[in-house]
């Protein structure tokens, strides 16, 4: 199975599609998924537009709009996760995950589908420890502060996904695991990112849930997204223990390295995204738990459920 992942969408799908379909034709393979690590935009109306956490300025309706209203139709099954800039409004309706458009699948803030037999994780947005602990209490229409905070991961969504407990092949997440910086080549990564210095000598680049999550799920491929460049890495899991193959991507521009295409033996097609289990029952579980308020997420309350 070819998976092609992409970093940043940025809301544009045409292109990106477009591409997908060229590197066919140069290359003589058929891509049979697309995943995408975040900041996806899927803005359907102006409404939409006045959710996004960017300048007034830079408020485009991109391509996206077109899949939504079946003016066009994705060519490829294509799984997405949240960032720090999307229509938020919008992937709160869909926060178990679901359908953005036609074939085109929002994992959730937190989720495990599968495709085929591939099992894929995903933790949408981004992590500020001011609101890790509290309960996702945003609603629209947002004000200067929620329409910033309702993309911070909660405790709440990274907890359930610290209990699957079967391998994933594939994990996403918007932001890197804290310390990735530590297995790459970050001498290079500085040297291009000058600004990064500060952050990878002092180890606070990335996110400490996603690096609890890289630490107990040990998938054998992470992608992430966020920064704006491309950063590959290996994690050796202890001595005898597995690896993690980790790779950043860059936003949909000319010359970047926005996309990758990896090759994963998965049992015969035709594939289709499918609801997982076992993410169904750790769902279950915790809805009635679901925190709704500012109020902090505390363990007592797991402890009363599980």
């Amino acid at each position: 199975m070819k998976i092609a992942v992409e970093g940043c969408m940025h809301g544009e799908l045409d292109k990106v599609y477009d591409t997908l379909r060229q590197l066919e034709e140069a290359e003589g393979v058929k891509i049979d998924l697309l995943l995408c690590c975040g900041d996806f935009q899927a803005v359907r109306n102006e409404n939409d537009l006045q959710c996004v956490n960017v300048k007034p300025k830079y408020r485009t309706m991109n391509s996206f709009w077109k899949y939504y209203s079946g003016k066009a139709v994705a060519p490829y099954p294509t799984i997405f996760i949240g960032g720090n800039h999307e229509a938020s409004n919008y992937l709160w309706e869909l926060y178990y995950g679901g359908w953005a458009a036609p074939n085109i699948y929002f994992l959730g803030l937190a989720g495990v589908v599968k495709f085929g037999n591939i099992r894929i994780g995903g933790l949408s947005g981004i992590h500020k420890q001011q609101h890790y602990q509290l309960g996702h209490y945003e609603r629209p229409p947002y004000n200067e502060g929620t329409i910033r905070s309702v993309y911070h991961v909660r405790h709440y969504d990274v907890l359930k996904l610290m209990h699957v407990k079967e391998p994933l092949d594939i994990f996403m997440s918007h932001d890197w695991p804290l310390g990735i910086t530590e297995y790459g080549n970050w001498q290079k990564l500085i040297r291009e990112k000058r600004f990064f210095e500060e952050e990878v000598n002092k180890r606070t680049l990335g996110s400490e849930p996603a690096a609890r999550l890289l630490n107990k799920l040990k998938p054998p491929y992470w992608f992430s997204a966020h920064l704006h460049c491309k950063f590959p890495a290996v994690i050796q899991h202890g001595e005898d223990g597995p690896t993690t193959k980790f790779l950043a991507l860059d936003k949909c521009l000319p010359g970047r390295g926005f996309l990758q295409v990896i090759d994963i033996p998965s049992s015969p097609g035709p594939h289709e995204i499918k609801y997982d289990e076992e993410w169904l029952a750790i769902t279950r579980k915790f809805n009635s738990i679901f925190p709704l308020t500012r109020m902090p997420f505390t363990m007592w309350s797991v402890c009363t459920c599980i």
